[in-house]
């Protein structure tokens, strides 16, 4: 089997694994019970909150453990609104953000919210100029994601936050796509809220966090317990949060080396792509873009169909968010960067690992260029 499909879901890395392990069957007390077995487990969550800290050049007060990055984002953006709307009622996003961010926007409407959806350009890119003309004098919020989850163009983050700064206005960003894979500085960016999810990362899933800094002043997301400082009630998923970290501590550690790799692999299956394969557009910015993605539209194709044919040669791709597949709609993020409904339905998203060789990309080009020719063959007919 070939892995291309890493921007849905990575491989849980071994370390990760056994990191967790004992806190499954040795290390098992309920992190919020007085006794000493109990404590073993609040030590856990204390490490874990400082090292994800330190990759943010954070606080540990402002992490908050959650069940994932959709948690994270609903839970950024439900809470700034309940909490800042007597200051305003107006939020800023892109139409390219995952549904996370625009389903909970579209609930938020519903609730009397009004948001501006900002347009991009043909790479997928936000206008900062565009964005300071939308805010207004009840703008609370902006959220826009660090990187693309389709296409992998990076946004100009630090840009954003510096206009939401100077305005005094909060930024959130979605950041499941970017953490562990680019660097990340939430007093430099000006990020007021940030969110990850451990699975993008070589973590485990169902596990996740938000940062919180202390102007933001949201609060409590579920209610019951006092867990996460009474923010986020719930037992704390302990085994989870310790692979977290460990995958965290693991991505940081080894981020320029892995990056570098990942961008060589890019390239090559870039280049070796639009020299074999007639007829294929390059979706996404071409430079500032994640290091594993790529993303291409081949006309006269649909995105299903070449899914099918390659788990069939054994490799595992995606036309889109993991989120979405299964959806007959061509994607969001395409039609918003101005792709016709046709060529959008011909897109095919690999992201790469830095376990990936140039041998598994050399078999994944010659099946992909028979299964193109094979299918556009056929419509001839």
């Amino acid at each position: 089997m070939i892995y291309l499909d890493n921007a849905a879901t990575t491989r849980t890395a071994p370390e990760v694994v056994e990191a967790m392990l004992p806190y499954f069957t040795e290390y098992y007390g309920n992190a919020g019970s007085i006794y000493g077995l109990a404590g073993e487990s609040r030590k856990a969550l204390l490490r874990a909150r400082e090292t994800i800290a330190g990759t943010l050049g954070a606080e540990a007060n402002e992490i908050y453990f959650t069940a994932g990055g959709s948690e994270s984002d609903n839970w950024a953006l439900k809470a700034v609104f309940e909490a800042w709307q007597d200051k305003g009622r107006h939020i800023i996003t892109s139409r390219i953000e995952h549904h996370a961010v625009l389903h909970t926007c579209e609930y938020l409407e519903k609730m009397g919210a009004r948001v501006t959806y900002l347009d991009v350009d043909s790479e997928g890119l936000v206008d900062p100029g565009q964005l300071e003309r939308a805010i207004r004098p009840d703008t609370i919020l902006i959220s826009v994601m660090t990187a693309n989850n389709e296409v992998g163009t990076i946004q100009p983050v630090k840009e954003i936050g510096e206009i939401a700064a100077a305005h005094g206005i909060l930024f959130h960003t979605d950041a499941v796509q970017a953490y562990g894979h680019l660097p990340m500085a939430v007093q430099e960016y000006h990020i007021d809220l940030l969110s990850a999810s451990a699975h993008k990362f070589n973590g485990p899933k169902g596990t996740g966090f938000l940062y919180v800094g202390k102007k933001a002043g949201i609060r409590s997301f579920i209610h019951g317990g006092q867990q996460e400082r009474g923010r986020r009630a719930g037992t704390e998923n302990v085994p989870g949060i310790v692979g977290m970290a460990a995958a965290a501590r693991r991505a940081h550690e080894h981020m320029e080396e892995r990056a570098q790799k990942e961008r060589m692999l890019r390239d090559y299956l870039i280049g070796r792509i639009e020299a074999e394969i007639p007829d294929v557009a390059l979706n996404g910015h071409r430079a500032r873009r994640l290091p594993n993605n790529v993303n291409f539209s081949f006309a006269g194709m649909e995105g299903e169909t070449m899914l099918i044919m390659l788990d069939m040669a054994q490799i595992c791709a995606s036309a889109g968010s993991a989120c979405t597949s299964g959806a007959v709609d061509p994607s969001h993020v395409l039609l918003a960067m101005g792709l016709s409904k046709e060529r959008a339905r011909g897109s095919l998203r690999l992201t790469l690992s830095e376990e990936n060789t140039r041998e598994e990309l050399d078999t994944v080009v010659e099946e992909l260029a028979r299964i193109v020719e094979r299918v556009r063959g056929m419509m001839v007919r």
